[in-house]
């Protein structure tokens, strides 16, 4: 074990990155003012402190997780310096301070970190971060189709325009049903020809993205784990794919509950003495893990059975694997309907199943060999 007796707070921003230290003990910490942030200012910072200090060994730095990125984490453990970046959604907060500067936060940060409050975060390495960023790319086009979707429906029914009765939104028939709409205005006909046209637009952008990450997937160690995945109902190429982009390190969850919470799937609490109060979800976690494992919680209201597709993604997966498949499909099932029964909302019961379902999952990645995971800096 490390014997740390100097921790550093970086308050990291685009430009600048504000730096503190506390020394071991009780003391406060020192603000060491502010540098550049680029990697030539912080080479020569960190050269300056080895001579003051001796050695950086029994340094730990740390700043908090944001839009900047791992680039000051890979930089510094680059240079064996000891670095955590830390989840901000966890950092202790005084309802009382009104007052927000660099100088603080980054005396805060060492403060907090000398005694052990702050929550380091996992840090993928270069090719699993570039392959959550693909399918995180996939998922805003999708989302802008949604909304480019949205604009046609809307303007057909601001101007009373109905499809036919039995032609179901955006499938071939109702393309070809709007294919036939004449408008008399020109303003409105562009109007809905450049929504129609970022439809298109956006369809091509997915399918490119999908038949990438279909590539991606067959050539990433993590392909069996990912394949292992398919084998749960609901869970196509890009839902496995998502799930485990999002996770990263399996390993560092010892328990399902955890991952639970990782998601933002567990419910929250404000009890105080004899009075118990549940609320909602928490929703302080992984947003893009959650919404994937909502869709998917969706097929469990159906009847355990075993698709032709699906039959065709569990061929030569783990007996064992098959084995929790099954289990899933028969708890889940009985669960979305003993909810349903006692009165519960659907939307409701489907982040009840997607809790669970996550259960399986973390189940699942045990069985399979998953490539071991980058250690945090320590």
């Amino acid at each position: 074990m490390t014997y740390y007796t100097r921790f550093v707070g970086l308050e990291s921003h685009k430009d600048t990155i504000a730096i503190a230290v506390a020394k071991l003990g009780r003391g406060d910490a020192e603000y060491l003012g502010r540098i550049p942030n680029s990697e030539e200012a912080i080479g020569r910072w960190l050269n300056r402190k080895r001579r003051r200090w001796g050695s950086l060994d029994d340094v730990l730095m740390c700043y908090e997780a944001g839009p900047c990125g791992y680039a000051l984490y890979r930089y510094l453990t680059a240079r064996r310096v000891k670095c955590e970046v830390v989840a901000p959604g966890l950092t202790p907060k005084k309802p009382t301070d009104r007052i927000k500067t660099d100088r603080r936060d980054a005396m805060k940060l060492a403060r907090l970190l000398r005694a052990g409050e702050l929550t380091p975060i996992w840090v993928p390495d270069k090719a699993h971060e570039a392959f959550r960023t693909l399918l995180r790319a996939r998922e805003a086009v999708v989302m802008d189709r949604t909304r480019a979707r949205h604009q046609v429906s809307k303007l057909l029914l601001c101007r009373g325009v109905m499809p036919p009765e039995g032609i179901n939104a955006w499938t071939e028939r109702h393309e070809r049903w709007l294919n036939t709409l004449e408008w008399e205005d020109p303003s409105e006909r562009l109007v809905f020809c450049e929504y129609r046209q970022r439809i298109r637009e956006s369809a091509d952008r997915v399918l490119r993205f999908e038949k990438h990450i279909q590539e991606v997937v067959q050539m990433t160690p993590y392909s069996s784990a990912i394949m292992a995945l398919q084998c749960l109902r609901g869970f196509g190429l890009i839902t496995s794919a998502t799930v485990y982009a999002e996770l990263g390190a399996v390993a560092r969850f010892a328990r399902p509950s955890q991952l639970m919470s990782y998601a933002g799937l567990v419910p929250g609490e404000y009890s105080s003495g004899t009075k118990t109060r549940r609320l909602s979800i928490t929703k302080a976690g992984n947003s893009h893990l959650r919404r994937v494992l909502v869709e998917a919680a969706w097929q469990y209201r159906h009847a355990p059975y075993v698709s032709k597709a699906l039959q065709r993604r569990q061929v030569g997966q783990p007996l064992e694997v098959l084995r929790i498949s099954w289990k899933a499909q028969t708890r889940l099932n009985g669960r979305y309907r003993r909810l349903l029964g006692r009165g519960k909302e659907k939307n409701r019961v489907a982040v009840a199943i997607a809790r669970e379902l996550l259960g399986f999952v973390w189940e699942i990645l045990q069985v399979v060999s998953v490539p071991e995971a980058q250690p945090l800096a320590a």
